[in-house]
Order: structure tokens, then sequence, then C-alpha cells
């Protein structure tokens, strides 16, 4: 049996605000997808990327959790696309998000994950690979194991609940603001009211949510300490 519709629209709109690129930049980057270089002798092979709290954040951790959402909205294909600077620095931002959440969570032993639901993402995963050894080889290509993809998954289903538990109430709109708004682009939308409302409360839900979900990472982040340690070198890229 599916998840019930209200969960379904409840996670797109988690998953619209805890991004990492646009589906379109992860197309473009599976259709380039050339192979990772082996490494030049000397050259620095990892280095810190931003400090958020009292964690590091490393740029080889970085590319890691950026591959993982890769393949999650794009497919296993995307686990060897090149990663350039755009973004590397959205994901940055995605990382720093999903931790200054979960930190604040974890103050409070708050929003623990769901066996079940970190079943599911482990199952999802899983299924983006043809088998257990391509996903074994995914994870040992970028120097992981199954232990540090839970973490990550972890970390995102803890960040969406805690977000989605902040914002999600005063992000619902009402019969009445979806037939207002209806009545005033009706001439560009088309059809009778009742063959758009649902599509368009959802669209109106979208916007309220992403507004508000702006205003709680800016509070997040005015209270954090936060250091971005130096801008992505384009010779640290793979």
């Amino acid at each position: 049996m599916g998840a019930p519709r209200g969960r379904r629209a409840r996670t797109g709109l988690v998953a619209g605000w805890l991004v990492l690129v646009p589906v379109s930049a992860v197309a473009q980057a599976v259709a380039e997808a050339p192979r990772t270089a082996p490494a030049a002798e000397g050259r620095v092979i990892d280095r810190v990327v931003a400090v958020i709290g009292n964690q590091v954040l490393t740029l080889s951790e970085l590319e890691f959790e950026t591959r993982v959402a890769l393949v999650q909205r794009g497919g296993v294909r995307a686990a060897e696309a090149s990663l350039d600077e755009q973004t590397l620095r959205g994901a940055l931002e995605l990382a720093i998000n999903q931790r200054l959440l979960v930190a604040g969570a974890d103050r409070l032993q708050a929003f623990p994950a769901e066996r079940s639901e970190m079943d599911a993402r482990l199952k999802a995963f899983r299924e983006r690979f043809e088998d257990e050894p391509a996903l074994l080889a995914f994870l040992a290509r970028h120097e992981a194991d199954l232990e540090q993809l839970t973490a990550v998954l972890e970390r995102a289903v803890r960040a969406e609940r805690i977000l989605d538990s902040r914002i999600r109430l005063r992000a619902q709109v009402s019969e009445a603001e979806t037939r207002r708004y209806w009545e005033e682009h009706k001439g560009t939308l088309g059809g009778p009211y009742e063959s758009v409302r649902d599509a368009l409360r959802e669209k109106l839900m979208r916007e309220r949510y992403g507004q508000l979900a702006k205003e709680e990472f800016a509070q997040v982040r005015a209270g954090a300490k936060v250091r971005r340690v130096a801008p992505f070198a384009r010779e640290a890229l793979p």
C-alpha cells in the first residue's frame, strides 16, 4: 500500500527545501558524467570546507553527501557525474542547514529517525543500483561504507522531519485563499475552479512553505557559528 496522500505531499514540500540541485542540473551532470581522474602525485586529497559549530566538514565528506543526493534524485549514473563548483556550493548550503537543524534537535534529544523510515530510505537507495555489489562498489570508489551512507540518509530524514514540524501547519492554504487566487488569475489559469483547485492549492502551499523555510533557515543561521574555510578551488574538484 502506498503512503497516504497527505504524507506524500508533505514529503514533497520538504524535499523542495532541503534540496541539493534542480533536476535539470542533475540531468546535465548525468549527460556529461566523466570518470573521476586519479589524484596526481603531491595533490591535496582532502581539506576542510566548513566548520559548523563544533563539527568539521571536509571536502571528501561533502562530495560523498553530494553524490548520495544526486543518486537519490537522478539515478545511479549521477554517482559518477562531474561535480562543478555550483553543485558543491549548493550541497554545502544543504549540509550546513541539515547539521544545524539536527544539532538543535540533539540538544533536546528530539526527532530521532524512525526505524521504518530509515529502512525505507536505505531500500530506495539500494534499488538505484543493479545489485548489492554495485552499491558496494559505489561506496568503495568514494572511500565510504554502509555505516557512512546510513548516517548521511539519517541526517537527511531527521532534518526533513524537523523542518516540517516547524512550518507545515503554517504553510497550509485554506479553501478561501485558493479560490481567491483563482478569481484573481482565472484568465490565465483556464478551466473551471474545480479542475485546477488541487494543483493550485499545492502550488500555493509550496510557495508559502518555501518562504517559511527561508525564514526558518535564516533564524537558525543567525544564532549559529558557521565558518566557511575557503571557496572551492577548481583543482580540488573531480
